[in-house]
């Protein structure tokens, strides 16, 4: 799944540690989602969109279904 969390925690100055810090993960678990690795747990997924001022279908772009 495709994300902006990367692009949105630019915009507000916060670094990996920071946004980690405030979502009470670690910043493995920022650099995983950002990157694509990872996909969050839902909880996660809405303390993303809290922290960051995004809606969650703001920060998460789902794959293009075939079809």
């Amino acid at each position: 799944m495709e994300n902006r969390v990367a692009q949105e925690r630019v915009r507000l100055g916060l670094s990996q540690v920071q946004l980690a810090e405030r979502l009470g993960v670690s910043r493995q678990t920022v650099i995983s989602i950002e990157k694509g690795r990872f996909d969050p747990s839902l909880p996660l997924a809405f303390g993303l969109a809290r922290v960051l001022g995004r809606r969650i279908e703001e920060l998460f772009l789902p794959e293009q279904l075939d079809g």
